[in-house]
């Protein structure tokens, strides 16, 4: 029986544990979900939920086009990739471009150690951006290929927006070399210090952030 139960966990199969929320980290259920909801003790992923509002999912952003879209998102992605550094190495950063409550705008940050990522939850909670509160939480996601939809990945899914499965928007190429060149070239000269002075958190804090809460930075859209 035990075996039984261990080999089904997570799967459609299972009638204790919510499948979509141990895989994507969220359910469209929510709290009315009839299955459980494990939120982990320990985990190297975090999500920040609904914080990016993609100008293109607004009246306010139709006129706007694709490169202007795409620097609108590259300039908040590369805001909080900046700041997430801060609390440890970040392995993956990922920002769903779904249109469905319970993912819209979720902002998931994956890092090198588990507790670097409950640093980054305790600490965000007291921080705001945009003139919102951050909510941070341990997330249970592991795996991004099988959190994300396949079928959008190659412009198939016929829910678009919809769908159960994350949506991600993706930033430019060139943005995500420079910034992961950036965290190692940071994450060296820190390590070296730590070797001549007192321990420092391996990553770095933008001017904006010190105060305790930032802004976009960039023209605002």
């Amino acid at each position: 029986m035990a075996t039984h139960l261990a080999s089904i966990y997570g799967t459609e199969q299972d009638r204790v544990n919510c499948a979509f929320y141990l895989k994507i980290g969220a359910c469209r259920h929510g709290d009315r979900c009839s299955r459980k909801h494990i939120h982990p003790q320990f985990s190297q992923t975090i999500v920040l939920p609904n914080v990016y509002n993609n100008p293109a999912h607004t009246h306010e952003g139709r006129n706007m086009g694709p490169i202007e879209l795409q620097a609108h998102f590259d300039q908040f992605y590369e805001d909080f990739y900046i700041e997430l550094c801060k609390y440890g190495h970040l392995l993956e950063l990922h920002v769903c471009d779904n249109v469905g409550d319970h993912l819209m705008g979720n902002v998931y940050v994956r890092y090198e150690w588990e507790a670097e990522a409950t640093k980054a939850v305790d600490e965000l909670n007291d921080r705001w951006y945009a003139m919102r509160p951050l909510l941070a939480e341990l997330s249970p996601v592991s795996d991004f290929k099988e959190a994300c939809c396949r079928q959008n990945e190659v412009g198939q899914c016929t829910r678009e927006g919809h769908c159960n499965f994350m949506h991600l928007r993706h930033p430019s190429k060139a943005l995500v070399k420079s910034l992961d060149a950036s965290q190692r070239a940071s994450r060296r000269i820190n390590a070296d210090k730590s070797k001549t002075g007192p321990s420092q958190d391996l990553g770095w804090t933008p001017s904006a952030a010190r105060a305790g809460a930032w802004q976009p930075s960039g023209r605002d859209y």
